[in-house]
């Protein structure tokens, strides 16, 4: 009997920490929405879209809720670094992604549905700001649920 508790107690804690540790993204080289530079920190953050942007100090968080949508580009490119948002359709276009037109943007791959959107975003000064701005996150990207 003591056995059967002892395994089912060690089964509940093993869901739990997994459930815990899939809450928490990997932060290894994503950077604060608002200062840009500086490493996020998973102490430091807020909801946003569903899913939570990291900052590098408790400030910085202020700042984005001040302004949302002056942070909204990086915030958007977060979720996606972070594997809270996923890649389901071109940002341009809202059509289907061909894997043969994927870049890499800060760290990020993503996909166009055509060689013409690709050379769009390759052409871009900012392509955070163009393929991460709310109208093209919206069209292209899904935030996972929790």
């Amino acid at each position: 009997m003591k056995a059967r508790m002892l395994v089912a107690m060690t089964a509940v804690v093993a869901l739990f920490s997994a459930a815990v540790i899939a809450e928490d993204p990997n932060l290894e080289g994503v950077k604060c929405v608002v200062a840009g530079s500086k490493d996020a920190k998973a102490t430091n953050s807020v909801d946003y879209k569903g899913g939570k942007v990291f900052f590098c100090c408790q400030n910085c968080p202020k700042a984005f809720q001040k302004d949302t949508a002056k942070f909204a580009a990086s915030a958007n490119h977060q979720l996606v670094a972070t594997g809270q948002a996923k890649q389901e359709k071109c940002p341009f276009s809202g059509g289907p992604i061909n894997q043969d037109t994927a870049i890499e943007v800060k760290g990020v791959k993503v996909a166009f549905c055509c060689e013409k959107c690709q050379g769009k975003a390759k052409e871009s000064t900012d392509q955070v700001d163009l393929i991460f701005n709310d109208k093209a996150f919206d069209k292209g990207f899904v935030v996972s649920k929790k």
